[in-house]
C-alpha cells in the first residue's frame, strides 16, 4: 500500500514537472468566457426584442390589470353590501364574482403562456445571432475554447462578453 502511494506521488510530481516545462508552456491555450445573462440584458438586439414584446403585450397586460382592479372594486362593494342583501341576491353576486375571478385567472394564464412563447422565440433569435458572433470571434482571434454559463468562476482576463455585445450591436439585424 505504501508502494502504491509512493508511485502515485511520483507520478503526480512528474506530471507537474511536465506541465511546468518550457515545452508545455510554449503551447498556451486561449480561453474566453461569455456572460449570457449580461449579454441578453445589455446587447442592442436583446433590448430591441424586449421592447418589441412590451409593445406587443402591453395592451393586453393593461386590460388584465384594469379587469383585476374592476373585480377588486366589485368584491369590495359586495363585502360592504352583503349584510343588507337578500339571500338570493347575495348568492347571485357571489357566483358572479367567482365566475369573474375564474375568467380573469384563465386570461392571465393564457397571457403568460403567450408571453413566454413569444419571449422564447425572440430570445432564441438573439441567442442564434450571438452564437454566430461568438463563432466569428472564436475563428478570427484563434481561441481554443469559449465557455458560456454556467461557469463557476471566470476572471476578467478571459471575459469577452463586452466584445460579443459590441459585435452584436454592430451587426445588422437579420431581414425576414
Amino acid at each position: 500500500m505504501m508502494a502504491k502511494a509512493l508511485l502515485a506521488l511520483t507520478s503526480l510530481a512528474a506530471s507537474v514537472a511536465l506541465l511546468a516545462s518550457p515545452a508545455a508552456s510554449a503551447q498556451e491555450f486561449k480561453i474566453g468566457y461569455v456572460n449570457s445573462d449580461r449579454m441578453l440584458r445589455d446587447a442592442a438586439p436583446a433590448k430591441a426584442a424586449q421592447a418589441k414584446l412590451e409593445t406587443e403585450f402591453g395592451k393586453r397586460e393593461k386590460e388584465l390589470n384594469d379587469a383585476a382592479a374592476k373585480l377588486k372594486t366589485a368584491a369590495d362593494k359586495f363585502e360592504k353590501d352583503q349584510v343588507t342583501l337578500a339571500e338570493s341576491e347575495r348568492s347571485r353576486r357571489q357566483r358572479d364574482l367567482v365566475e369573474q375571478e375564474r375568467d380573469l385567472q384563465r386570461k392571465r394564464r393564457e397571457f403568460q403562456e403567450d408571453l413566454n412563447q413569444r419571449k422564447n422565440e425572440e430570445l432564441s433569435s438573439v441567442v442564434e445571432r450571438a452564437n454566430r458572433v461568438i463563432k466569428q470571434i472564436f475563428d478570427a482571434e484563434k481561441y481554443d475554447l469559449i465557455l458560456q454559463d454556467p461557469v463557476v468562476f471566470a476572471g476578467p482576463r478571459v471575459d469577452i462578453t463586452d466584445k460579443v455585445i459590441k459585435a452584436l450591436n454592430a451587426a445588422p439585424a437579420p431581414t425576414k
